[in-house]
């Protein structure tokens, strides 16, 4: 004959187990949803700053000019809180000013604050061309020789537009492959100042075919793991930067 007390006590335990199984599944369940969440609105927000970070570089959003939440959110059809968030972003880079009860400013371009900007970016971005070529992953340095063979048929033609995303890419890729991350957070900050100035000026005194190779032997010199030749592509980059800075002062 069964022993009814085992089948009772065995019938609790399959019930409280159930119980515990359907409760992991729903805390598994909402921490999906919760993950999902967070990747779709880190992914807006991105989106957000890679969009106003364009137009602000290019000068579509002009020095200046007075923006607000409302009219980005739809003008690039992008939710006001990622909108917010990359704002902010732009904020810390010096692209733009928020100030409360008034909007959103375009930040001025000033030749002598650039130069400024660049005597810090000439030493991180050495440091970072010289880590990043002992540093690089495979698939980094790969990506990296994509960049050089853009940057030169973005120059024979004469695509600026393309060699400013390219660039954009190429100061990612070389701030993750440098693994330095005292010095990635110092150089996104002066970033696209350096590339909105240059834009504004390389039609009065810039070469795009000149400073497309320059970038373009930097971005090989770290995807062959040559550091000493990183650092230099990097300085011959900068001497190029600096005297295109220098230039616009007498324009």
């Amino acid at each position: 004959m069964p022993n009814m007390k085992s089948s009772r006590h065995w019938s609790r335990n399959e019930s409280t187990s159930d119980v515990a199984r359907g409760q992991a599944s729903a805390a598994k369940r909402s921490r999906s949803s919760v993950q999902r969440a967070t990747v779709s609105a880190e992914t807006l927000t991105e989106r957000a700053y890679r969009a106003l970070e364009e137009e602000i570089v290019t000068l579509r959003l002009k020095p200046s000019q007075v923006l607000s939440e409302q009219m980005l959110s739809a003008t690039f059809k992008i939710g006001r809180t990622p909108i917010r968030e990359a704002l902010q972003r732009l904020a810390r880079e010096g692209l733009v000013a928020i100030l409360p009860r008034k909007g959103i400013l375009v930040s001025d371009i000033n030749p002598r604050n650039q130069l400024l900007v660049l005597e810090v970016r000439r030493e991180l971005e050495r440091l970072l061309s010289r880590a990043g070529a002992e540093r690089a992953t495979k698939e980094q340095r790969e990506q990296l020789q994509d960049i050089a063979r853009g940057m030169v048929r973005a120059s024979k033609a004469n695509d600026d537009i393309a060699f400013m995303r390219l660039d954009r890419e190429l100061n990612r890729l070389m701030i993750d492959a440098g693994h330095n991350d005292y010095a990635a957070r110092s150089m996104k900050l002066l970033q696209g100042l350096s590339r909105r100035f240059w834009y504004m000026h390389y039609r009065e005194v810039g070469d795009l075919p000149l400073c497309a190779r320059l970038h373009a032997n930097q971005a090989r010199a770290i995807a062959q793991g040559d550091g000493d030749a990183a650092a230099r592509a990097s300085d011959k980059l900068m001497d190029y930067v600096e005297n295109f800075t220098r230039r616009t002062v007498s324009v």
